[in-house]
C-alpha cells in the first residue's frame, strides 16, 4: 500500500490523486459524450457540480449513520465527553470524517433530481449520458482505498501483504484478498457495458437504473469479501448489503413501470 506520496516536497493523500484522477477523466467522458450527442458541455458540468454538493454531503451523513453506535455512547457519556468547544469538534470530526460510496450516490441523485425538475432539464437523457461515468469515477476511487488502505479486504491465502501502514494499522502483518482492486476492476466493466449501451441507444430513460440494478448485485456479494466491520452490521448483514437491496428492489421497480408504461404508450398510438 502506497498511503502518502511525496511530490515537491510535500506529503500527498494517493487516495486524493486518485478521486482527483476519475473527477476529470469522468467529467472528460461526459463532457466528450454529451457533445457528441449535440448537447452543451456548459451545462452538464453545472449538474456534474451542482449533484457533487449532494454527493459530498451524501457521503458524510451516511458515514454518520454507520456510527451511531458510537453516537450513542456519546450521548451516555457526554459530561465525560463533552468537555470544551474543541471536544465537539473533534467528536464531530470523528462521527462525520469519513464517507460512504452509497451515501454520495443517493445524495448526488437526489439534489441532480432536484436541480433538474427545477431547471425543466431532460432527466432522461441527462441520466443516461451520466450513468457511465459513475462506474468510471468509482474504479479510480477503488484503486485509491487500495493503495491508501482503507476498505480491505478478508484474510486470505491470496492477497497482500501490508508492513507500516500507519493510516490503517488494522491492515498491516495480515495477507488480505485485494478486494479495492476487485471492485475496481467490476466498475471497469460496468463502465463498457453502459457506455457501449448509451452509444447504441439502448435502454433510454433507464441506463441508469440498469447502473443501479448491476452495481448493487456487485456491492452485495462484493461485502462478504470486506474485512473492515465498523460500518455496521443489522440481520446478519452490511449497512451496505441492506441499501444495495433496497436500490436493487427500487430500481427493478423503475424499469418494470419504464416498460410497461413504454409498450401502453405504444398501443395507444396503434389504436389511433
Amino acid at each position: 500500500m502506497l498511503p502518502n506520496l511525496i511530490i515537491f516536497g510535500r506529503e500527498i493523500s494517493t487516495y486524493m490523486l486518485c478521486v482527483l484522477a476519475g473527477v476529470f477523466t469522468a467529467g472528460i467522458y461526459v463532457c466528450q459524450t454529451a457533445k457528441k450527442r449535440g448537447h452543451d458541455n456548459n451545462d452538464y458540468i453545472v449538474f456534474m457540480l451542482i449533484s457533487a454538493i449532494g454527493v459530498f454531503f451524501g457521503g458524510h451523513i451516511m458515514y454518520g449513520i454507520t456510527n451511531i453506535p458510537f453516537v450513542i455512547e456519546v450521548i451516555k457519556n457526554w459530561s465525560a465527553l463533552i468537555t470544551s468547544f474543541w471536544s465537539v469538534i473533534k467528536l464531530f470530526a470523528i462521527v462525520f470524517g469519513g464517507s460512504v460510496f452509497y451515501g454520495g450516490l443517493l445524495g448526488g441523485m437526489a439534489v441532480g433530481i432536484i436541480y433538474g425538475r427545477k431547471k425543466k432539464l431532460d432527466l432522461s437523457e441527462y441520466s443516461d449520458i451520466c450513468a457511465p461515468m459513475v462506474p468510471l469515477f468509482h474504479f479510480f476511487g477503488r484503486i485509491g482505498c487500495f493503495l491508501g488502505g482503507c476498505c480491505y479486504g478478508i484474510e486470505s491465502p491470496f492477497g497482500f501483504t501490508v508492513h507500516g501502514n500507519e493510516l490503517v494499522p488494522t491492515i498491516n502483518d495480515v495477507q488480505r484478498f485485494p478486494v479495492q482492486l476487485f471492485e475496481a476492476g467490476l466498475n471497469l466493466a460496468l463502465f463498457f457495458v453502459l457506455a457501449h449501451l448509451l452509444k447504441k441507444n439502448k435502454f433510454k430513460g433507464g441506463l441508469f437504473a440498469i447502473y443501479l440494478v448491476i452495481y448493487s448485485i456487485i456491492r452485495f456479494f462484493d461485502e462478504f469479501l470486506r474485512g473492515d466491520s465498523y460500518r455496521g452490521f443489522l440481520f446478519g448483514l452490511s449497512t451496505s448489503q441492506i441499501i444495495s437491496i433496497l436500490i436493487f428492489i427500487g430500481a427493478v421497480i423503475f424499469l418494470v413501470v419504464r416498460n410497461k408504461k413504454k409498450l401502453s404508450d405504444k398501443q395507444e398510438c396503434k389504436t389511433e
